[in-house]
């Protein structure tokens, strides 16, 4: 039986090899191929999800370098602008048309409860919290108040400089904010709301707050990633918002010169560039041809040249007038446009900059370009003689100090030019390039006295003669017209000579004679338009602010990204990221 069986098994063996080769020679024979061969796929384990890549939208920018305090005035920048809109909370937003409008993802009401005293009452969504999760309240609003009011350097203080009280309500929910005076342009206060209860004691205080980063958010996206060194901050939707959650995972912010820009945007690397094109730059994105859409988009800035009468030479009205005389206004304009598009947005006038609706040219025929006849007649008559090319009085050569914010372009090219300018006319100049917060909130924040002499501050700042800054132009725009000409409240009522005040802006102007119509506009009481038909004039007769042109960025918006917009002037395209989606051309 088990030799039977093995010899069974054997032919059967046999059998069945001759029956593969058959199949096989007969396959050889044929054109149908043969089947082919399935493998199982390998199990996915149940414990390891399937990664998802994020959805993500890069944006080409010029620098991501900090501090981003939007309140700063050594922090305005295109890259603050954009993540104050995207993390922070605010009260009011511009809409595409440029009015204000309730922000009702963080507000249920914001109105005007009493006119004597003028006092506005703000309602706050209970389920506003910042990242933290501690609640968005009237602390919030008394703390970007009080630094708005009392901090140097600050953007636009004037509004906040009229409050005299904040009281709360329902658990810090409601906010009532009582002005010593009606104030018109009342719904440009408190944007970009900063969490209280994290900076109040952080170190560094208010002029360290958002120096290198953000410590919470109030906005519907968060920061991932923030590195300075490869020039790349990664944003992520904020887990923690309350209201409509972003449309994409990730925006990414990426640095980048020109040429990369342009070669992300033909790759479709990047959605889109905001970016302070020059000519040259400018050209690389046309040549993309129908790859992108261009945009200017007018930034919230104007370069000017604040001649300061703080003390030194320019406190003198003639003098001041004379050295204005010598500075070819048009050639810094193109030192600092270099052919971009703020070369079609010079400033002519002392308020309000070219994009900003009621725009219109008022500089006078004789101050739109350099005079040195009429310069040197002034420094005559003030005393000064020309003595181997310098001018001099009493054998002292007249010397100017002219500062720019660190190495910020273009303002340190403009004020390199300025200085050959006029050390080509005989003054003698020392340039300096102090760091941004140096500068805002110490040189040009130290004390001046009545008669206009500065006062030692006992830090060793050097004086400024001469700043060459950009300074806010965003907002309203009597607002505007009293934060950068006007007095402190109470300012001009000071009998003595002698106690010297921090400045009420860069300029360290203050014209008792002008504050009654200052103050007109910044209350309402006088339209705006009357208000600036008086003013402009005696402005540019004071010879303190030379605006040159309004910053621009060239927005170009290439592949791959939908639902967005240039957004208003002055305020751009971020404040609609929350609807970006993946997709379009």
């Amino acid at each position: 039986m088990g030799w039977s069986a093995r010899g069974g098994s054997v032919r059967t063996g046999k059998a069945a090899a001759l029956i593969l080769v058959l199949v096989a020679v007969l396959a050889a024979c044929t054109s149908t191929p043969p089947p082919p061969v399935v493998t199982s796929p390998v199990a996915q384990s149940s414990t390891t999800p399937t990664a998802i890549a994020p959805s993500q939208i890069v944006i080409g920018v010029d620098d991501i370098a900090g501090g981003y305090n939007p309140h700063n005035l050594a922090d305005q920048s295109t890259i603050t602008t954009a993540l104050a809109q995207l993390l922070l909370p605010s009260v009011f937003r511009q809409s595409d048309d440029g009015q204000y409008k309730l922000d009702t993802t963080l507000m249920r009401s914001a109105e005007v409860t009493s006119q004597d005293p003028f006092t506005v009452t703000y309602e706050i969504r209970q389920d506003a919290s910042w990242s933290d999760g501690a609640p968005i309240a009237v602390e919030d609003f008394a703390y970007l108040a009080d630094a708005m009011r009392n901090q140097p350097g600050v953007a636009e203080p004037a509004g906040y400089r009229l409050i005299s009280q904040i009281q709360p309500g329902e658990g810090g929910k409601r906010v009532q904010v009582v002005f010593s005076k009606p104030y018109r342009g009342w719904q440009t206060l408190f944007s970009d709301l900063l969490p209280q209860h994290l900076l109040k004691d952080a170190p560094g205080g208010w002029q360290g707050a958002l120096q290198s980063g953000f410590p919470a958010y109030g906005g519907p996206f968060s920061i991932k990633q923030l590195d300075t060194a490869r020039g790349e901050i990664i944003l992520e939707r904020n887990e923690r918002y309350w209201d409509k959650p972003a449309a994409v995972d990730q925006l990414v912010l990426r640095r980048a010169d020109g040429a990369g820009m342009a070669a992300a945007l033909r790759s479709g690397n990047d959605q889109f560039v905001m970016s302070r094109t020059d000519s040259t730059g400018l050209k690389l994105l046309q040549d993309l041809g129908e790859l992108v859409t261009l945009h200017t988009v007018p930034g919230p800035r104007v370069a000017q040249v604040l001649l300061r009468p703080a003390g030194g030479p320019l406190t003198n009205d003639g003098v001041r007038a004379g050295v204005a005389a010598l500075i070819d206004r048009n050639k810094l304009i193109d030192k600092g446009t270099a052919g971009g598009p703020s070369a079609g947005l010079r400033a002519d006038a002392q308020v309000l900059p070219p994009s900003a609706q009621g725009y219109a040219v008022t500089i006078p025929p004789s101050i739109a370009s350099a005079n040195p006849g009429e310069a040197e007649r002034l420094l005559k008559a003030a005393g000064y003689t020309k003595d181997a090319g310098t001018w001099r009085k009493d054998g002292k050569a007249l010397s100017l100090v002219i500062a720019a914010p660190g190495q910020q372009e273009p303002y340190a090219t403009i004020a390199k030019e300025l200085a050959a300018e006029l050390v080509a006319q005989g003054v003698q100049v020392s340039t300096i390039n102090p760091a941004p917060r140096d500068l805002y909130s110490g040189q040009l924040a130290m004390p001046v006295s009545r008669s206009g002499q500065n006062v030692p501050d006992g830090s060793g700042n050097v004086a400024v003669d001469i700043a060459v800054i950009p300074m806010p132009v965003d907002g309203d725009p009597a607002t505007v017209l009293a934060s950068t000409f006007g007095c402190r409240p109470g300012q001009q009522d000071s009998t003595s000579s002698a106690t010297p005040v921090v400045p009420a802006n860069p300029a360290a102007f203050c014209d008792t004679a002008l504050q009654p119509a200052i103050d007109a506009a910044l209350a309402g009481t006088k339209p705006l338009p009357e208000a600036l038909s008086e003013l402009e004039p005696k402005l540019w007769a004071t010879h303190v602010v030379l605006p040159l042109f309004q910053a621009a960025d060239t927005l170009a918006v290439g592949s791959g990204i939908s639902g967005l917009t240039p957004g208003p002037a002055m305020v751009g395209p971020f404040g609609s990221a929350v609807n970006w989606t993946r997709g379009g051309k």
